[in-house]
């Protein structure tokens, strides 16, 4: 069974919440980081766990989220071994796995609904690295 580490601030909160049972329907197992509940906070604090969960291999890749998406894809790609990527379409979600080998999904909140997050989810999931060409690039991004 593949392991999702999921990670919200307050702002993601329900989405997180909403997403969990969706993906926990589709048989997967959730790694929930935080947070546990729509009181203000911080997304360092939860982002931090999520890639460690996923760098160490203890899940299998990541959905996070907060209002905008930046704050927490900004804090994620600190991590040497993380390649988060903030989708608002299903379209970019598909092309951040397939070309970028994309470990955690970064979704922006306030600005898509529930239906759309789940069709980014989906296509998220669906998606698998293509390697290749790709692979050369992927291989360049982190910092040695």
């Amino acid at each position: 069974m593949e392991i999702i580490a999921m990670a919200s601030d307050h702002a993601g909160y329900e989405l997180k919440t909403i997403l969990k049972d969706y993906l926990a329907e589709k048989g997967y197992a959730i790694l929930d980081c935080g947070t546990n509940s729509e009181a203000s906070c911080d997304y360092p604090d939860f982002a931090h766990p999520c890639a460690e969960a996923v760098e160490s291999g203890e899940a299998n890749f990541g959905v996070a989220m907060c209002g905008s998406g930046n704050g927490i894809q900004m804090t994620l790609n600190k991590h040497q071994g993380i390649r988060a990527a903030l989708c608002w379409k299903p379209e970019l979600a598909a092309l951040a796995r397939q070309h970028n080998d994309a470990n955690i999904l970064v979704l922006p909140a306030r600005f898509i609904s529930v239906d759309e997050a789940k069709a980014i989810v989906d296509a998220y999931l669906d998606a698998r690295f293509e390697g290749g060409r790709h692979q050369k690039r992927v291989d360049k991004i982190p910092v040695k």
